[in-house]
């Protein structure tokens, strides 16, 4: 589970690290039979595109994945229809793949032997006896390698197609750090403009305003193709601010003229405004130097986030657990905490997700950096308290928080804070939509049973 972009390094290869450094089962070794279902192993599991999807590599991957089920001695869903579900997100894999191919992405020799180094690292061993107890537990090495690769592939993949044209607005900034200062909160964006006067007042000849108003296009022409806007301001602005280069500082929307603001509104930081505008005092031209949130005087008034220090055990539901049985061993687990259990221990257990090596300790989070169901219920517990079963996507939670605290550091670090919990709120989005439609766009034909999605 994703909870937290954070986690988003328990990769596929993570898993298989997991899986591998398990020890060996009936039920893991089954799954990795050679000739389950009766097929034999190199026959066609599913073609995908130009590329087929092999009953070995099914085999080989859902047998990976019952035996990390069974480390964590969750339930393992039935043979026909845990290879159902392996299949599916092979064939999605091999997709994104294929993409990454067109789009000309490698990953190097180098790349992998760093992100090899970081999972032996993560388990505390060196390298060479990593491999070996991969090995020994009948993981070819190239297999392991491979499937590494793979997945630093599709994080480049991810990057390239999705992550970077994700953009997040000053106007959205503002309006998350309002939210978090409470309902009666107004988003509020102070303005630095720069601008240049040629007076001509609304009671003027015509003749005057005609003369104005072609001296202030000429000026906007020349501040358009390259002249140093702060130089044409000293020498031609006729403001009571022409010294400082039409500086007018950070001013809050409210003490500017209306005309300005709606000039500037829909500018990025450096652009000039591409028409002149007309006020009672004559023609402007109006540059955009910065916005920023507004604070609103004191220091007590800028906007706080509060970061929780939180923990929980995820159970998912599907693959064999229903959701009352998930809910209710969450429910027994909660009792037995209570009662003076360890949560981590618990966690460390039995929890479906990434954070289950650790404890449970998702660390720090900010708002908007898990599902909104999970941050519901983590904002209305006290410290040390424990939820009951939340519901989310993933699954449920048993969640507990250990602590809060006021993110610390100046206004623009506070911003910088929101914009990346909206950024990643926002790329978690597209990238499920854009998965969605490399899916619908691909040429996929099955060979043994459908996936159950697709039937």
């Amino acid at each position: 589970m994703a909870i937290v972009n954070k986690l988003r390094l328990a990769t596929l290869a993570a898993s298989l690290a997991a899986a591998a450094l398990a020890p060996a089962t009936p039920a893991a070794a089954q799954a990795l039979s050679a000739k389950q279902t009766g097929q034999t192993v190199d026959s066609v599991a599913a073609v995908v595109n130009d590329d087929v999807i092999t009953v070995r590599e099914l085999d080989e991957r859902a047998g990976l994945i019952a035996r990390r089920l069974e480390q964590q001695h969750a339930p393992i869903p039935p043979q026909d229809q845990l290879r159902s579900q392996v299949l599916e997100q092979m064939v999605l894999e091999r997709i994104q793949i294929e993409k990454a191919k067109d789009d000309g992405i490698v990953v190097s020799d180098a790349d992998i032997q760093k992100t090899l180094q970081r999972l032996a690292a993560a388990n505390n061993l060196p390298l060479d006896v990593y491999r070996s107890r991969i090995e020994a537990q009948g993981v070819p090495w190239s297999v392991f390698t491979r499937d590494a690769r793979n997945e630093l592939t599709l994080s480049k993949l991810r990057e390239k197609e999705v992550d970077s044209k994700v953009t997040v607005s000053d106007a959205e900034v503002a309006n998350y750090i309002a939210s978090q200062r409470g309902p009666g909160a107004r988003a509020q964006q102070d303005l630095r403009i720069e601008h240049i006067l040629v007076k001509a007042p609304a009671d003027a000849a015509p003749e005057v305003v005609a003369a104005a108003q072609k001296k202030a296009e000429a000026l906007l022409q020349q501040a358009k193709t390259g002249g140093k806007f702060e130089s044409l301001a000293k020498d031609n602005s006729q403001a009571p601010d022409a010294k400082q280069g039409g500086d007018l500082g950070f001013k809050a929307p409210g003490n500017l003229p209306d005309a300005l603001v709606k000039a500037v509104s829909q500018l990025r930081p450096g652009e000039i405004a591409g028409d002149l505008v007309r006020t009672d005092d004559g023609f402007e031209i109006v540059r955009l130097v910065d916005r920023r949130i507004g604070i609103g005087g004191s220091a007590a008034d800028a906007p706080k986030l509060v970061q929780t220090h939180v923990r929980h055990i995820l159970l998912r539901v599907g693959d064999g657990q229903s959701e009352a049985a998930a809910r209710q061993k969450l429910l027994d687990i909660r009792r037995q905490i209570e009662a003076g259990g360890d949560f981590a221990q618990f966690a460390r257990t039995y929890s479906q997700d990434g954070s289950s090596s650790q404890g449970g300790d998702l660390g720090w989070i900010s708002p908007g950096e898990t599902v909104p169901e999970f941050e519901r219920a983590m904002n209305e517990l006290k410290d040390g308290e424990i939820s009951e079963p939340v519901r989310s996507e993933y699954g449920y939670h048993l969640i507990q928080v250990e602590g809060r605290r006021e993110a610390e550091g100046s206004v623009q670090q506070q911003m910088d804070l929101a914009r990346q919990a909206i950024g990643q709120r926002k790329a978690e989005q597209a990238y499920s939509d854009w998965l969605r439609q490399l899916r619908d766009s691909a040429y996929v034909q099955y060979k043994i049973a459908a996936p159950l999605a697709q039937q």
